[in-house]
C-alpha cells in the first residue's frame, strides 16, 4: 500500500505539472520553423535564440483543428519571424511576447480589447517570469495564482565585496574556455560562486541557505543542487539565476549523476534505499527505484544501461540494470571503495585506503586482476576507452588502457595539494581537476595525456560546472 500511495502521488504531481506547462508539439514545429534551436524551456517559458521571450497562454477549452495554424496576430498580419507581440492559432493556444517597458522593466503589450482567447485563458502556473513583470490591468486574468517577484525581492545573485583584485590568467587564452562560465563550490562557503575563467577572483556567487552535497549542469541552462538538512532538489535556471523549480522528496537527497542521452538525472536517496529518477525535460520525478542498501557513490555506464553504486553500510558493491527492468545484481564486497567505472564489460574499483584498482568482469563476476595504483585514488573517468585515476595524495592522474588493463600514463599535476574530484568538460576532450586544499584548479589534456594549465583560485574548490556564458532574461 506504502509503494502504491508513493506512485499515484508521483503520477498526479508529474500529470499535473505537465498540464500547466507542456505545450503541444504542433505549436512548437511552427516556432521553431522561424527560429531553430528556440528554448521551450519546462516550466513553459519560450526563449527565442535571440534571447527574446514569449509567454504561453493556455486555452479553456483546447481545440483540435484538423491542421494547426496561426489564426490572428497582433500587430495583424505578422509572420512568426517578424516577432509580433501577440500570436493565436486556430486550437486557441496564445503566445504574448515580453517586451521592455520605459522604466526598465519586462511587459506584456497592452491591448484595448484583449481577445477571448487571452481573456479566457491562463499562465502555466508553476512559471517562472521575469521579475517585475508588468500585466496590463484588463489582461490581469490570466495570472491565476501564478507568483510574480518584483524587481526589489531578493535573487540568488551575491555581489562580492569592493577592493578585491582580479587576476587575469592565461586560461583565458585556451579556446575551448573561451566564452565559459565555472560554477563551484568550495569548503570555505555554502554559496555557488561564479568564476570567469581568466579571473582568480569570483565575479559573484548564488546564494543558498544550506550547504551543497552535490551540483550537476544539465543543457548549459540549469544547475541541479542537493544539499545537506534539506529534502529537495533545487533547479536553478542560470538565465534567472533563480530557483525554478524545487523538488521534494521523502528524506535529503545526495548524489546526482546525469544520462545526458537520454535526458535523465538519477539522485541517490542514501537513508530512504533509494534512487530517484528524474526526467530532465520536464523536471518531473518518473519513478523511484528501491535498493538493498545505502547507496553512495553512484556511477553511470557510459551506455546508460547500468548504475552500480556502494552501500555505505556493508561495503557490497551493486549494479542496476537500468534496460533489464531495473535489476540488482551484486557484485561483491570491497574495502573503503572511493570511485567505481566501468568499461568493455569490467567494472574497475578503487581502495581508498588499500590503494589498489580491482577489476571484475561484469559477467562473471570474477576477478579480472588486481594492481597497486596511485596513493589514495579518489575519482575516475572513462573516456575514449581510457581510464583516469586521480591520486590526491600524489596530485597525479594514472592513465589505464582499458582494452590491456595496463598502465599506460602517468600526468603530473604539480599544484602540491589535495585534489579531489576530476570532471571532463562537456563536447571537449578537457577535463579539470580540483584541489580543496591548494586554491588552484587544473586543466587538463585527456587525449594528449598532459595538464595545459593551473589556474590560482581565491577559494579551493570542491566540485565544478563548466557551461557556456548564459543570458540573463532579466537584462
Amino acid at each position: 500500500m506504502r509503494k502504491f500511495l508513493i506512485a499515484l502521488i508521483i503520477f498526479l504531481t508529474t500529470a499535473g505539472y505537465a498540464y500547466a506547462a507542456k505545450l503541444p508539439d504542433d505549436v512548437k514545429n511552427i516556432v521553431n520553423q522561424s527560429f531553430p534551436n528556440t528554448n521551450f524551456r519546462f516550466d513553459g517559458v519560450i526563449i527565442l535564440p535571440d534571447n527574446t521571450i514569449y509567454l504561453p497562454v493556455i486555452p479553456a477549452r483546447i481545440l483540435d483543428p484538423e491542421t494547426l495554424e496561426i489564426s490572428e496576430t497582433i500587430p495583424k498580419n505578422k509572420k512568426i519571424s517578424e516577432k509580433p507581440d501577440v500570436i493565436i492559432f486556430n486550437n486557441d493556444y496564445v503566445l504574448l511576447k515580453v517586451t521592455d517597458m520605459p522604466d526598465g522593466r519586462k511587459g506584456i503589450v497592452k491591448l484595448q480589447t484583449p481577445p477571448h482567447q487571452i481573456k479566457s485563458g491562463l499562465l502555466p502556473q508553476d512559471m517562472l517570469v521575469p521579475r517585475g513583470l508588468v500585466i496590463p490591468e484588463n489582461m490581469q486574468g490570466i495570472i491565476g495564482n501564478l507568483q510574480i517577484t518584483t524587481v526589489h525581492d531578493p535573487t540568488l545573485k551575491v555581489v562580492p565585496s569592493t577592493g578585491k583584485n582580479t587576476v587575469v590568467n592565461s586560461l583565458s587564452l585556451i579556446p575551448q574556455l573561451a566564452n565559459k562560465t565555472i560554477y563551484a563550490t568550495t569548503n570555505m562557503s555554502k554559496n555557488i560562486q561564479v568564476v570567469n575563467p581568466s579571473k582568480q577572483t569570483p565575479e559573484y556567487a548564488l546564494s543558498q541557505d544550506n550547504i551543497p552535497i552535490s551540483v550537476k549542469g544539465y543543457d548549459g541552462k540549469f544547475l541541479l543542487v542537493t544539499s545537506y538538512n534539506k529534502k529537495s532538489v533545487d533547479i536553478i535556471s542560470l538565465a534567472d539565476e533563480q530557483i525554478i523549480k524545487q523538488i521534494e522528496l521523502k528524506t535529503q537527497p545526495d548524489e546526482i549523476i546525469i544520462d545526458r542521452k537520454n535526458k535523465i538525472a538519477y539522485i541517490a536517496a542514501p537513508s530512504d534505499a533509494s534512487i530517484y529518477v528524474l526526467n530532465l525535460d520536464t523536471m518531473t520525478l518518473k519513478r523511484q527505484l528501491k535498493l538493498n542498501g545505502m547507496c553512495e557513490k553512484l556511477t553511470l555506464s557510459e551506455d546508460g544501461s547500468k548504475i552500480f553504486y556502494v552501500d555505505k553500510k556493508s561495503n557490497e558493491i551493486w549494479a542496476v540494470e537500468l534496460d533489464n527492468k531495473y535489476l540488482l545484481k551484486e557484485i561483491g564486497r570491497f574495502p573503503n571503495t572511493s570511485k567505481i567505472a566501468y568499461a568493455n564489460g569490467k567494472i574497475y574499483i578503487t581502495s581508498r585506503t588499500k590503494n589498489r584498482l580491482a577489476i571484475i568482469d561484469y559477467a562473471t563476476v570474477g576477478l579480472v586482476g588486481e594492481t597497486d595504483i596511485t596513493e589514495k585514488p579518489v575519482d575516475m573517468l572513462v573516456y575514449k576507452g581510457m581510464l583516469y585515476i586521480l591520486g590526491a595524495v600524489s596530485n597525479e592522474i594514472c592513465v589505464i588502457d582499458t582494452e590491456t588493463d595496463q598502465l599506460t600514463d602517468v600526468i603530473k599535476l604539480g599544484t602540491n595539494g589535495f585534489s579531489t574530484k576530476i570532471f571532463r568538460i562537456d563536447n571537449t576532450d578537457l577535463a579539470i581537476v580540483t584541489d580543496t586544499q591548494a586554491k588552484k584548479y587544473t586543466i587538463v589534456d585527456l587525449a594528449n595525456k598532459k595538464v595545459i594549465k593551473s589556474n590560482s583560485v581565491e577559494i579551493p574548490i570542491n566540485s565544478i560546472v563548466v557551461v557556456d556564458k548564459v543570458k540573463k532574461i532579466n537584462k
